[in-house]
């Protein structure tokens, strides 16, 4: 890789990546529209559903975080055999993991929905969508764990394409089952869970002709396997802390009634859609730190990092820009209820605020897991939940309302810049050769 092209490099890996992670907040954003014009108990209830399958299925997402910077380094240190070994290892292990959690996801929609829910309305739609979601759950890891392969070896077009097929083919599921059979609800889990076996099909018969080698085998190894869950559980950890943090503010949401729960859901849909932009640089981050410190490169790393932290804070503010002045016009296109868009414009105005800061965070962050510095990683996000907690527990005693919600997710964000800008500056994660930090 050559020094002169940090920014082709980076761009070289940000813009599929960016179309192809955008593609899935765009099939949420469809679904919460087809589903909000069913009525607000639904699309409360979507919200129920959605923050419990994206806590399931984000605590595993170091399947294709781990993956993906594993991959790189081998990769980059020229180790053909060792970077196949590593993609079949995740695979495995997230066949396995999926299989586990999505029976654990059945078994527990009952409780777990009506505890979240703001109403029994609300909590009916939200059990009706996770259980009948739940048969998804392996194909999404699957996902995660062929995707961070192929992102590994720089293949971002094999993803691209499979994302946004299967988003695509999700879409016109829906439709026909939300409204052509009228299934409401049932029919907008059906349609995600056939796009995903589809689209995790694809992947893994992908990765298998591109990483199978006469050295390496796809049939299921143990020493793999078990490698890659160690390599995962500083990443687990840093993950949980994370979604316990999204949790803790769907619970408060829940609180202040339907509709602040419902708006609660429209913004954190859209912000899930700046986030998935701002996760492309993230991307770059992990693939161009992970294959440069396999090669060696100290002094490439550095420029990249700079390089993208750089563009962390301009993409993000364009997006928060963005975001802040189409506030007004959003709410007509999720909801018909003027009580939802009421809470819902200066929620997304405080989301908007934060974004220049979110995009610095992102790319922090991927560095630092391309990097291997899983470790440092998950310490830090127990300091930012201790920090984050008290504020958004305040915010629910207090019933100061979803805006204030999104103020203290101001402070979520600040603290995690805090912790990861900190380790940056020491470049103790900065471990040349083909071994990880950890």
């Amino acid at each position: 890789m050559a020094r002169s092209g940090t920014s082709r490099q980076i761009l070289a890996v940000a813009v599929p990546a960016f179309a192809a992670l955008v593609a899935e907040p765009v099939m949420l954003l469809a679904d919460t529209a087809m589903i909000g014009h069913l009525g607000t108990p639904e699309l409360a209830g979507l919200a129920v559903a959605s923050v419990v399958l994206t806590t399931v299925v984000g605590l595993c997402v170091f399947l294709a975080y781990g993956t993906t910077s594993a991959v790189a380094r081998s990769h980059g240190a020229g180790r053909e055999a060792e970077a196949g070994a590593q993609a079949f290892g995740g695979i495995w292990l997230a066949a396995m993991l999926g299989l586990v959690l999505g029976l654990l996801t059945v078994a527990t929609a009952g409780p777990v929905t009506a505890a979240l829910a703001s109403s029994p309305d609300v909590a009916g739609h939200a059990a009706t969508y996770l259980r009948i979601s739940a048969a998804g759950v392996p194909a999404v890891l699957l996902m995660l764990a062929a995707t961070g392969a192929l992102r590994g070896v720089l293949d971002l077009r094999t993803p691209l394409v499979v994302t946004v097929s299967a988003c695509l083919a999700n879409v016109l599921l829906n439709a026909v089952l939300i409204y052509g059979l009228g299934w409401g609800v049932a029919g907008a889990a059906i349609g995600a869970v056939l796009a995903q076996w589809a689209a995790a099909a694809w992947l893994t018969i992908a990765v298998a002709r591109r990483l199978r080698t006469e050295a390496v085998s796809a049939r299921p190894r143990l020493d793999a396997v078990l490698r890659a869950a160690r390599a995962g559980v500083p990443l687990l950890v840093r993950t949980g802390t994370l979604r316990v943090a999204v949790l803790l503010a769907t619970a408060v949401a829940a609180t202040f009634g339907d509709a602040s729960l419902a708006a609660h859901q429209v913004t954190a849909t859209v912000v899930a859609l700046c986030a998935f932009a701002l996760d492309a640089l993230a991307i770059a981050g992990q693939t161009l730190t992970g294959r440069a410190l396999g090669a060696s490169d100290a002094d490439l790393t550095r420029a990249l990092t700079a390089q993208m932290v750089r563009w962390g804070w301009g993409v993000g503010a364009v997006i928060g820009l963005a975001l802040a002045v189409a506030s007004p016009w959003i709410p007509g296109a999720f909801t018909s209820d003027p009580d939802v868009a009421d809470v819902l414009v200066p929620a997304l105005v405080a989301a908007a605020l934060v974004q220049p800061l979110s995009g610095a965070v992102f790319v922090l962050d991927g560095v630092l897991i391309g990097a291997g510095d899983g470790r440092y990683l998950a310490a830090a996000g127990v300091v930012v939940l201790v920090v984050y907690a008290p504020l958004v527990l305040l915010v629910g005693a207090t019933d100061a309302g979803l805006t204030w919600l999104w103020i203290a997710y101001a402070g979520f964000i600040g603290a995690r810049w805090v912790t990861l800008e900190h380790r940056r500056r020491r470049e103790r994660w900065i471990v040349l050769g083909p071994a990880a930090a950890d």
